[in-house]
């Protein structure tokens, strides 16, 4: 149903929420980072938010449609292109039988969302057609698009000429700057007072080491409290090593002095503390975010992040289209 002529960089195959209540055997809930632009996405084109559809990383891949339907991109803006004739973001458009959609290197933000009306009918496997390429689960065959697949789609009319209002779109940083919600916890008590404030103050650099499972950081030392270099020999020699615990999806998981933000297929089990943990309504501008910007965390309660979750839902939902 949908022809793939070039793939672009780990084009996947995610739904949302992805796969839920199996972190004890190992697998992580997988799904869109940026699930905001995704779900908006689908309903763009009549679909239920978290039905399967595409995440395009960096640069998106060229695709052929094999039957006439409706699409939607959005998210990073990667210039999407119908045939050569350029295709708004946040808005439904019809696609005829043949047409080519190309998207290209992204100008901002880091992931796309192609949403397809019918969504996309691979086979679930656990409870979700999520991709987690590290296990070769879901999506197609457990792995990102291959040039010269074909990716079965839902039979749907779909609801072209909608678009997303303004107002309830996630606002993209044009600064190369993100400011990111942050909660302190589980293990912010490990760190001393001086660390607690840098980590609130500084710019933290993405590197080109990240990926779905984690977002790898660079900044400054980090400096310990007396529960971390005082701690009992059962925790590991290093002062950011403990006893092995749950890890947050969002955490802020801290490797010696490398600091690791754990996304999507991130690990649920491991020996090193979380002192901060990103809420889930903030974990899309971390998607969002290319190598080389800079993440400025912004400290917030737990009601706080809560209250931005709701927020998020809220936009959401089909209140948020108006007809072109």
């Amino acid at each position: 149903m949908l022809e793939v002529m070039e793939p672009g960089f780990e084009t996947s195959v995610q739904d949302y929420p992805g796969r839920i209540g199996l972190g004890h055997l190992g697998y992580p809930p997988s799904g869109p980072l940026d699930s905001w632009s995704f779900r908006l996405a689908n309903l763009l084109v009549g679909n239920p938010a978290g039905e399967a559809a595409l995440e395009c990383q960096l640069n998106g891949p060229t695709l052929r449609f094999q039957i006439a339907t409706t699409i939607a991109v959005c998210g990073a803006d990667m210039r999407p292109e119908l045939d050569g004739v350029a295709v708004p973001l946040w808005q439904s458009v019809a696609a005829r039988a043949g047409q080519v959609l190309t998207l290209s290197f992204t100008r901002r933000g880091a992931r796309a969302y192609i949403a397809v009306a019918g969504g996309i009918q691979v086979p679930p496997v656990l409870g979700s057609r999520s991709t987690f390429h590290e296990c070769g689960v879901g999506g197609m065959q457990g792995h990102a698009l291959k040039k010269g697949q074909i990716v079965p789609l839902g039979e749907a009319p779909g609801t072209p000429d909608m678009r997303v209002r303004e107002a309830v779109r996630p606002p993209f940083s044009d600064s190369r700057a993100w400011s990111v919600e942050a909660v302190c916890g589980p293990n912010d008590d490990w760190l001393d007072d001086d660390c607690v404030q840098r980590f609130f103050s500084f710019g933290w650099k993405v590197t080109g080491k990240s990926s779905r499972t984690g977002y790898r950081l660079a900044g400054p030392e980090w400096t310990f409290s007396r529960t971390a270099l005082e701690k009992g020999p059962d925790h590991g020699s290093n002062p950011a090593d403990i006893v092995d615990h749950g890890y947050p999806l969002g955490g802020v998981n801290l490797g010696g002095q490398t600091p690791i933000i754990l996304l999507m297929d991130g690990y649920s089990l491991g020996g090193l503390i979380n002192p901060f943990t990103i809420p889930t309504a903030a974990l899309w501008k971390v998607g969002q975010a290319c190598p080389g910007e800079k993440l400025f965390f912004r400290k917030v309660s737990v009601a706080d992040a809560q209250a931005l979750h709701r927020q998020m839902n809220a936009a959401c939902t089909r209140d948020s289209l108006v007809a072109v």
